[in-house]
């Protein structure tokens, strides 16, 4: 492999490393978006912006006497076939019924041939 690279792919792994290591993830803007009230606090006085991030938590210091360090709204996640057949993963048996399918929490499709046809759901973020 060309050095270039591997330097590359070296610097990647340590960032998504250094990542796994911390144990949070940071929260999306949209997840930061609520009003004042709606805060609920997640640091301590005095907690720096930094700080605060590192622990997974929104800092937005413009109103004062509410939190500035608060935790994100949760993400919002939902159940999805996924559209090309190619992706699939297969979640059934050779034969399987799209009712026997289904009781099993899984997507059915009977097209097009040479692919599951009982295949898992993907979960999406909205």
């Amino acid at each position: 492999m060309d050095l270039k690279v591997i330097c590359v792919l070296s610097v990647i792994l340590v960032v998504a490393l250094s990542t796994l290591a911390e144990g949070k993830t940071l929260p999306t803007r949209c997840q930061c978006k609520l009003s004042p009230r709606e805060r609920r606090n997640c640091g301590y006085p005095g907690i720096s912006e930094e700080e605060c991030r590192k622990a997974g938590c929104c800092f937005n210091s413009s109103e004062p006497g509410i939190p500035w360090c608060f935790a994100p709204k949760a993400k919002k996640v939902r159940k999805v076939c996924p559209n090309n057949p190619y992706t699939r993963i297969n979640c059934g048996f050779p034969g399987i019924t799209a009712e026997e399918c289904k009781k099993k929490g899984c997507c059915f499709r009977a097209h097009p041939a040479g692919v599951p046809w009982c295949f898992y759901h993907r979960m999406v973020e909205e």
